[in-house]
């Protein structure tokens, strides 16, 4: 029997196809226009395909040697940042979720409200102390401003509220701390929402240029973002074939992450405990 669809059913997928049509538009022209000969980028009028289908500037892009150790750079930078975040965020929301101190109410608000604090306003005083600190150009850099993560703290709060607590209490009864009961209770039964902020966390930090392009000026020490941005600045010009590649190439990796793990971040979202927030 074919399914009928309602009409409410119908208008939300007819704009969810305009949305996704919106949103896939611009990467399927940096593709195509990546794959154009660089004469034919700016021939008017504008198409989609030119006269033939090269590599040239993957090839140009690729070539310049720097490409795989800015790669490198931010493949460990984000892993570094990640693990980080979600440990520290973990903990400072099971201690939020589970403990009772004075001032936790306070501390708490305070940490939230760090959510509505554009991440631009704290960028001068945090690289003053970078430079204080003589951390400049260096990985530490990047990935310290970078795992204090208020939002995170919050997701896994809500989170540990709806972990019933009699697990926790059966194991204390069996002689188990508190940090055993974290580590080998609580944060295995957290899976789904740890593998969704690790990811939110890892495609973030991933794409993050602002910051890491504030505190890396050496060449050995910047991420695929910045290397790709002065490259572009300084050698390809306005080469748009060769921007559109390098613009595919730094988010290649992320397409790939989220084929791969569309589904932690699907059950992630849905055990997240913000739904009807």
């Amino acid at each position: 029997m074919t399914k009928r669809f309602s009409p409410g059913q119908l208008v939300l997928m007819v704009v969810a196809l305009a949305f996704a049509v919106i949103w896939l538009a611009p990467i399927a022209w940096a593709v195509a226009t990546s794959l154009k000969p660089e004469s034919e980028t700016t021939k008017i009028p504008l198409q989609w395909f030119g006269s033939e289908l090269t590599l040239d500037s993957y090839r140009l892009v690729l070539g310049t040697g720097g490409i795989v150790k800015w790669a490198i750079n931010s493949t460990v930078t984000s892993l570094v940042v990640t693990f980080l975040t979600v440990l520290f965020s973990a903990m400072a929301a099971y201690g939020f979720a589970r403990t009772q101190f004075k001032g936790q109410r306070g501390l708490l608000a305070v940490i939230l409200a760090g959510i509505m604090v554009p991440p631009q306003v704290l960028m001068a005083p945090l690289f003053a102390e970078m430079v204080a600190l003589g951390l400049v150009d260096t990985w530490w850099s990047i990935i310290l401003p970078q795992v204090a993560a208020p939002l995170i703290v919050y997701i896994l709060y809500k989170f540990f509220q709806d972990v019933p607590p009699e697990l926790e209490q059966a194991a204390f009864v069996d002689g188990a701390g508190r940090w055993r009961v974290f580590f080998t209770i609580v944060l295995p039964l957290s899976r789904p929402v740890l593998a969704a902020v690790s990811i939110y966390t890892f495609i973030g930090s991933w794409n993050n240029f602002l910051w890491p392009f504030l505190v890396s000026t050496d060449p050995n020490t910047m991420t695929l973002p910045v290397g790709l941005a002065n490259v572009v600045q300084g050698t390809f010009g306005l080469r748009y074939a060769q921007i559109m590649a390098s613009v595919v190439l730094a988010g290649l990796p992320l397409l790939v992450i989220f084929v791969l793990f569309q589904r932690q971040i699907v059950r992630g979202v849905a055990h997240t405990g913000l739904a009807g927030q």
